[in-house]
């Protein structure tokens, strides 16, 4: 059983895309299947992780999301014999969808706020919490829709702590920081001038970034100079360990977020792209983070704010952890792939 997964990532739009469908893959993988991934640029980075895991990986030829990056993406498709494509970004629309069902195959789309015009996929997959059918009202009849967290697609390191349960501590003194795979704002450094503004010597702090984050050297020179011990590590392969290192985190408002929830780790958000914004209004809501809103608009000292005050605040802290996990239960990718089973029987 074969399936092909159509996803990109850079600098621009980061490595979120191609991170959930390596979820998804894992959890195809565990059915007995295997997958094929269809990406538009190279990153060493991303193809070493990607094979690490086991994942066939295949370029295009073409401008990614052009009608002819849909027919390559069927020979592709036709070539392996998949029972499915799974398509994943934001450059992929009605007539995309088209070309591959027109071919006759399984679609999977993967949308976050129903960006295109009509939905032609067997499934369209939106796992966040704001997700709801009036986004899908432009699609064809046969179109089932996969919504809301319980598909949050988590990947395999995280499905090993789900029974694990949280310590809450008096005071929060370890600090995590995750901004993306790319952080092309590098609003990374922005945080780390928030934590100097604590003048907090106790404090340890892991900044993690992504492979394709332009800012590395610059990271480098300002944890050097901080008050706090700052590590930095690249293209990290056990973010779960991180997490529950952490006593708190401060992160973008990607699908990060759901890892975070899972982990049941109190965070302030930060909205770095403009898909981010309605899911961290929604969690914030609901009392699973604290959202900062857009990046441009928040000041370094309203971070190390709103950084001090749930440092100190144990029961907000003990309040997001617990409703994080309600939130996700780390089933996600296995429910998806168990759907995509079912409708080859």
């Amino acid at each position: 059983m074969n399936i092909v997964i159509r996803a990109d990532a850079s600098d621009l739009i980061g490595t979120g895309h191609v991170m959930r469908c390596l979820a998804l893959a894992q959890g195809w993988q565990d059915q007995g299947g295997k997958a094929i991934f269809v990406l538009a640029n190279k990153s060493p980075e991303l193809e070493a992780r990607l094979l690490s895991e086991k994942m066939i990986i295949l370029y295009l030829s073409v401008k990614a999301g052009c009608h002819e990056d849909a027919h390559q993406t069927v020979d592709f498709t036709q070539q392996f014999a998949a029972q499915w494509v799974v398509v994943d970004g934001y450059h992929f629309g009605a007539e995309y969808q088209k070309v591959i069902k027109d071919f006759g195959t399984r679609l999977l789309f993967i949308d976050d706020y129903g960006h295109a015009d009509y939905y032609y996929a067997d499934l369209v997959l939106n796992q966040n919490i704001a997700a709801n059918q009036d986004l899908y009202i432009n699609r064809e009849t046969y179109t089932k829709l996969l919504l809301g967290t319980e598909y949050a697609l988590l990947r395999r390191e995280f499905w090993k702590w789900r029974d694990w349960q949280r310590v809450v501590n008096p005071i929060a003194s370890k600090i995590l920081i995750t901004l993306g795979g790319s952080d092309p704002d590098n609003v990374t450094l922005k945080v780390i001038q928030a934590l100097n503004l604590l003048n907090k010597d106790n404090l340890e702090v892991n900044v993690v970034i992504g492979g394709s984050n332009p800012h590395y050297e610059c990271l480098q020179r300002e944890a050097a100079d901080a008050s706090s011990a700052i590590s930095l590590h690249r293209n990290v392969s056990n973010m779960p360990e991180l997490m529950a290192w952490a006593d708190m985190a401060i992160a973008a408002g990607g699908s990060t977020n759901w890892e975070l929830a899972f982990m049941g780790l109190p965070s302030i958000v930060i909205a770095i792209a403009d898909n981010q914004k309605a899911i961290a209004a929604e969690l914030d809501r609901q009392g699973v983070i604290i959202n900062l809103g857009w990046h441009q608009d928040v000041t370094i000292e309203q971070i190390g704010l709103r950084l001090r005050e749930l440092i100190g605040d144990r029961h907000k802290r003990e309040d997001m952890s617990q409703k994080g996990r309600k939130l996700v239960d780390g089933n996600g990718a296995s429910r998806v792939a168990s759907q995509m089973l079912n409708m080859l029987a």
